[in-house]
């Protein structure tokens, strides 16, 4: 079974940053896809970025040039650096991996910003 977890939530001034951290675990196979979603109250889950093995990276547009995913393979762990936060980036953040056609999701860290 297949578990992340996520750390690197809080509350944050508009303009500051955060990094989250998400650590899967339990994979016997190469995790290819790794990525971040959020959902703010009362909107749908949207993707946010996502790494693709092999050095391929997306973003959605609202956070190109803020957000930057990594990941360090040796570890199974994705990162998500995210400067310049706005209050429109408040929201639950949660890992996602999908392995052979399952998702697993990690229990989301809130991240808030306010001044």
């Amino acid at each position: 079974q297949v578990q992340l977890v996520e750390s690197g939530g809080g509350l944050v001034q508009p303009g500051g940053s955060l990094r989250l951290s998400c650590a899967a675990s339990g994979s016997s196979l190469s995790i290819h896809v790794m990525g971040w979603y959020r959902q703010a109250p009362g909107k749908q889950r949207e993707l946010v970025a996502v790494s693709i093995g092999g050095g391929i990276t997306h973003y959605v547009d609202s956070v190109k040039g803020r957000f930057t995913i990594s990941r360090d393979n040796a570890k199974n762990t994705v990162y998500l650096q995210m400067n310049s936060l706005k209050p429109e980036d408040t929201a639950v953040y949660y890992c996602n991996v999908p392995i052979l056609g399952v998702d697993y999701w990690g229990q989301g860290t809130q991240v808030t910003v306010s001044s």
